[in-house]
């Protein structure tokens, strides 16, 4: 049976994909083979300081703060003082979300808007975390409001600036052929304009979570009455550093598994149409 010249160039480009599964999970294999070593290397490092540089008062040894950690996980404080952190954080971004990318639509739509609003809203991404605490204890006194509204501040712009970015890379002789085939205005968002903003939308929220989730924890620490960010200040009241690193350490997994599980996961299922591109 003949092969046409088509089908030949089919089977030659199909030919190395046999070998593409293999050859991605040893690449798998060995970056998390070198996440492995530095951590491994970071906690010997730590524990090298806390031994040798330092006494234990001044720098409590890994094993100390893993033992402080396990207490407070097994007795549900942990969990708690996490949960509280997190509704203060889901409300804040979502308050940003939902007026960040209506913003955001309008600066990419309207060039007058996006001069309009561009500056305020770099500079308003811009202020320091510890200025944003500083003025929601002033504003809010102690409280759970504070921290929602310093979070909502700090999402805002993130979102806007992206969506804009989104909206502006729209291939517009895309939508022009997709106004000739007869699509309406429901199938051009879906198809159109869904695809090229949500990359920009998930890096929104990628580093705006983050910038966002330290500035909550940091408005915590001056007024908060519970969080992380409070359970930190207590820890550091009564002397206790393992506390103060149990809490980071427990901020810092939290943060890891936000990026690296929840946020990749739907990354990868928003753009499972892309394939392996």
């Amino acid at each position: 049976m003949t092969m046409t010249s088509d089908q030949a160039t089919d089977t030659a480009g199909a030919a190395p994909a046999k070998g593409a599964a293999p050859a991605w999970a040893a690449v798998t294999a060995r970056r998390a083979g070198l996440h492995l070593i530095g951590y491994v290397l970071l906690l010997a490092i730590w524990a090298f300081c806390s031994l040798v540089v330092f006494t234990e008062y001044v720098l409590p040894a890994p094993w100390t703060v893993g033992a402080e950690m396990w207490h407070l996980a097994s007795d549900g404080t942990a969990f708690v003082q996490f949960g509280a952190s997190i509704v203060k954080i889901a409300l804040g971004f979502a308050i940003g979300t939902v007026f960040g990318v209506p913003l955001g639509l309008l600066m990419g739509r309207v060039r007058y808007q996006k001069y309009f609003w561009q500056q305020p809203l770099l500079v308003l991404g811009n202020v320091p975390g510890l200025a944003y605490a500083v003025f929601a204890l002033i504003l809010f006194g102690i409280g759970a409001i504070g921290p929602i509204v310093v979070v909502s501040f700090v999402a805002l712009p993130y979102v806007a600036l992206n969506v804009a970015q989104g909206v502006e890379e729209v291939d517009r002789r895309l939508v022009d052929m997709s106004t000739v085939y007869g699509l309406g205005r429901a199938d051009v968002i879906k198809s159109v304009f869904l695809p090229s903003v949500m990359p920009f939308l998930f890096a929104a929220l990628r580093y705006g979570f983050a910038m966002a989730w330290k500035v909550e924890a940091l408005t915590e620490v001056f007024g908060g009455r519970s969080g992380i960010g409070f359970m930190i200040r207590q820890s550091f009241q009564e002397f206790s550093i393992a506390g103060v690193l149990a809490w980071t350490g427990f901020f810092v997994i939290f943060i890891l598994l936000i990026e690296r599980v929840i946020l990749a996961a739907l990354e990868q299922r928003f753009f499972a149409w892309r394939g392996g591109r």
